[in-house]
């Protein structure tokens, strides 16, 4: 572990906390040729797992069935703290949090209709009371990431 983390780890409830409220987090899966793929999602930390929803189909999803294993990141940016004397030494004050873990598609139709309901109050709590159209629903995937590896960090 590089010397700064060890000195600027979140705890786990401020990880939770960056979780919680942070708007866009990225998962990175890795496509048939190996490279990596990296996509800004909408999500939500639920029983110590991540969720994320978006269309049944596509490069996330295809690269999924072939390898679940899956990096996850969210950040806050916070000012920019500027080194006067020396541009180098200028940084930025942050909090982060970088998930390893494996990824499967939400299968469970009332799990699915939970989370669902969890993005919505997360992200557009106003329409909470609106139901969800069954065609909209069989086109939508949710894939659920069991956390193996959480790590977070800060820096003031």
């Amino acid at each position: 572990m590089q010397g700064r983390m060890k000195q600027h780890q979140l705890l786990k409830e401020e990880i939770n906390e960056v979780l919680s409220c942070a708007q866009v987090g990225r998962i990175a899966t890795q496509n048939e040729n190996g490279y990596p793929y990296i996509v800004p999602v909408h999500f939500v930390h639920k029983d110590d797992k991540l969720y994320v929803h978006g269309l049944i189909k596509g490069q996330k999803i295809s690269n999924l069935i072939q390898n679940n294993k899956v990096g996850f990141e969210v950040d806050e940016m916070g000012a920019i703290i500027p080194d006067f004397e020396n541009a180098c030494d200028t940084n930025t004050a942050y909090k982060s949090v970088i998930i390893l873990g494996s990824a499967q598609m939400v299968d469970d139709p009332a799990l699915k209709i939970t989370i669902l309901n969890s993005i919505v109050a997360k992200y557009t709590p106003q329409l909470s009371h609106l139901s969800f159209p069954e065609k909209m629903m069989r086109a939508t995937g949710i894939i659920e990431i069991q956390i193996i590896e959480c790590t977070g960090k800060y820096y003031k």
